[in-house]
């Protein structure tokens, strides 16, 4: 948090270098670890006509993409859908390489 608000006086940088980019539609997922820090992220990127309009943001945490509505349709499917289990599309893996177990999480897009 020092570092993102310019209070750290570190010489040492931290560098998101992606090491998985994946894009489902307008969300772009991208997914990295720092194994020197034991810090894994992922960011879920929106984008409209060419701009990120969104940035989500996720540190030493697991996250698992699931999509919520059927394919080529802006429908949202009803919670019985599929005996109420959405596919997952993605997962990350890069938070095994920093060594800890990490909180999950489920991003329905």
């Amino acid at each position: 948090m020092r570092m993102l608000t310019g209070d750290s006086t570190a010489v040492d940088t931290f560098r998101f270098v992606p090491q998985s980019l994946v894009s489902f539609g307008s969300t772009i997922i991208v997914e990295g670890c720092d194994t020197s820090r034991a810090i894994s992220w992922v960011h879920a990127l929106t984008v409209a006509d060419g701009i990120i309009t969104q940035v989500r943001e996720y540190f030493n945490t697991s996250l698992t993409v699931t999509r919520f509505a059927e394919k080529d349709s802006e429908e949202i499917l009803p919670a019985t859908f599929d005996s109420g289990r959405f596919p997952c599309v993605w997962e990350s893996s890069v938070s095994d390489r920093v060594g800890k177990s990490v909180p999950g999480l489920v991003l329905a897009i």
